[in-house]
């Protein structure tokens, strides 16, 4: 994992905006969130995967695909799998870029687990990594104290033993949300002009109460979904590992699923929204803190722009 340097806490937001330490916590559960001053999305996304692969002990000329997963990448073209695979020095390795706003780490890891369930590749990197604070104007004091910037990556190997690893996944989008969370302005359809940097088209525009209202039922329905699927319980399940988008949300999900706070993993008060990189994020910190263990079964759950949204069942499978 990777976490910028530099800390926004609520108290910067108070210099700037028209809100307060309180009103942000009660209704985001954030305290803190980091910004990149200088680099890009993929030079986080290399520092995430320098550190993974010292973890693993794997040489970068193994690596057989990388996949990021991001809304922010260096630049439309090349992809910034392109860039990563370059800098880290992945010879080997073909990749690309997943566009599925905050869902996106899951859509890549289903994704990089189907290739390596191909039979034909063995070492499949996926890197959620988003500097958001790119794209976040920071006038919206609604939007500007949600987002913040991080990358973190997983190693996806193949097993022989089926006890362990990805078990089942649920994945939805559905475009009807096009209107509720979106960056209007820099593509095909609405290309750079100073009309559209006037009109703020290039940051983040969100329907705050739209997406909350179906972020909770979708994020929360979603991981009911998977438990009823597999005959999971609430005991059964070791974490509930969710998109860290606003507490409120993570705790009506758990809720659903019947499990306690003390089985949700959190860290949205120190990182904010990093849309792709929540999800690895958590993963990365409650596993080195030894909190996750071998045979623990993860319910992985998220909601995004598109709308995007589902739910993957894993085994943890690392001693």
């Amino acid at each position: 994992m990777y976490a910028p340097e530099k800390i926004l806490d609520n108290k910067y937001f108070e210099s700037i905006v028209d809100t307060n330490d309180e009103w942000i916590v009660s209704r985001t559960g954030i305290r803190e969130r980091r910004m990149m001053e200088n680099g890009a999305t993929s030079d986080m996304a290399v520092k995430a995967i320098e550190d993974l692969l010292a973890t693993t002990k794997v040489d970068p000329k193994d690596i057989d695909v990388i996949i990021v997963a991001t809304v922010t990448p260096d630049m439309f073209f090349p992809a910034t799998a392109c860039l990563v695979q370059e800098k880290i020095g992945a010879t080997k390795a073909w990749g690309f870029d997943l566009s599925a706003a905050c869902s996106g780490f899951l859509f890549a890891l289903q994704t990089g687990a189907s290739l390596v369930e191909t039979g034909k590749y063995k070492k499949v990197i996926v890197v959620g990594s988003d500097k958001m604070t790119a794209i976040t104007d920071y006038t919206d004091r609604n939007n500007c104290i949600l987002f913040g910037d991080a990358a973190s990556a997983v190693l996806l190997e193949p097993t022989e033993d089926f006890r362990y690893g990805i078990k089942d996944s649920l994945l939805y989008i559905d475009g009807a949300g096009k209107d509720s969370l979106n960056m209007k302005g820099g593509g095909s359809l609405n290309p750079p002009s100073h009309e559209t940097v006037d009109k703020k088209m290039h940051y983040i525009y969100q329907d705050g109460k739209a997406v909350f209202k179906v972020a909770v039922k979708g994020m929360a329905d979603i991981s009911y979904e998977i438990m009823q699927k597999n005959n999971l319980k609430g005991e059964d399940v070791a974490y509930l590992v969710p998109h860290q988008a606003n507490l409120r949300i993570i705790d009506a999900t758990a809720q659903r699923m019947g499990i306690s706070k003390e089985k949700v993993m959190v860290n949205i008060d120190r990182y904010g929204n990093t849309t792709a990189a929540t999800i690895p994020l958590c993963l990365t910190e409650y596993y080195r803190a030894g909190k996750v263990k071998k045979g623990d079964n993860l319910i992985l759950a998220a909601f995004g722009a598109g709308y995007t949204w589902g739910s993957i069942y894993l085994t943890w499978s690392m001693d």
